[in-house]
């Protein structure tokens, strides 16, 4: 699986975890919930999740993988419930430090704009 930081230099990938807030998530919880307001992210370290719409796994991602972003990105509300299937170790972002991250690190922006509209498909 490739990662988000795969397509950033160093320093920029450094930025990047440096912004967010890291975290331990237990198995079985959901950071992101269905038809909630977009007001976070996070980027998946370790660990993996279910993306589920209506009940219904729709993917599974893993390490590199940032989740949360697309209803940011977007301005709509939560496409879709994420569950740890694993423990996860993640990068908290909120949804205004990812909308500052996405101008300051240019690169990180144009992966995250590329990721979210390919996840939304034209919802």
């Amino acid at each position: 699986m490739t990662s988000i930081l795969d397509q950033l230099t160093p320093a920029d990938a450094r930025t990047v975890l440096a912004a967010g807030t890291p975290l331990t998530l237990p198995a079985g919880w959901s950071p992101i919930a269905e038809g909630t307001p977009a007001d976070k992210a996070y980027l998946i370290t370790e660990g993996e999740v279910s993306v589920r719409q209506a009940g219904q796994e729709i993917a599974r991602l893993g390490a590199g993988s940032l989740v949360g972003e697309a209803a940011i990105v977007n301005h709509r509300l939560r496409s879709a419930t994420v569950v740890a299937l694993t423990p996860l170790r993640v990068v908290h972002f909120t949804s205004a430090r990812l909308a500052d991250l996405l101008t300051e690190v240019p690169a990180f922006g144009e992966a995250v704009v590329a990721a979210a509209s390919a996840r939304v498909g034209g919802h």
